[in-house]
């Protein structure tokens, strides 16, 4: 006795829906994660210079304060201070002194992509400048 098979003809029509599917949201995700690394890269970016610019904008010049005279920057110590700030935190910038009382610092931070590397792009980079002022005394609304 012979049996008959009735074969359903959709059998299988969703596997290629479904790759598409995942095709497309492996994409996004990818392009989600590397477009979180240039913020992140940007974030980065901003703290260091800014930190290592008030780092630098900390470091008085002693002997004119001590002498009486207007508060200025130490213009060699801010330079190491603000160095040694981004060689801790381990960027490499470029510092500055951009008057008498004032320290500008330049850093790029740089970070790896994930989806863009397939397609030649194997970094993303933010730049970031910050500058500090020296600033003596209170200030306030109530001067």
């Amino acid at each position: 006795m012979q049996k008959w098979v009735i074969r359903n003809p959709e059998r299988g029509s969703v596997t290629p829906y479904a790759l598409i599917f995942i095709t497309v949201l492996m994409l996004f995700i990818g392009l989600v994660v590397d477009v979180g690394n240039k913020l992140r890269a940007g974030w980065e970016a901003v703290g260091v210079a800014e930190e290592a610019a008030r780092a630098g904008a900390g470091e008085i010049d002693r002997a004119a304060a001590y002498l009486g005279h207007e508060l200025v920057v130490d213009r060699s110590a801010a330079l190491r201070a603000a160095q040694a700030h981004l060689s801790n935190s381990g960027h490499q910038g470029n510092v500055t002194i951009s008057g008498p009382t004032s320290v500008r610092v330049t850093v790029t931070v740089t970070k790896e992509t994930w989806l863009l590397s397939l397609v030649g792009l194997s970094t993303v980079s933010m730049t970031a400048h910050a500058n500090a002022d020296l600033v003596a005394g209170v200030e306030g609304p109530n001067r």
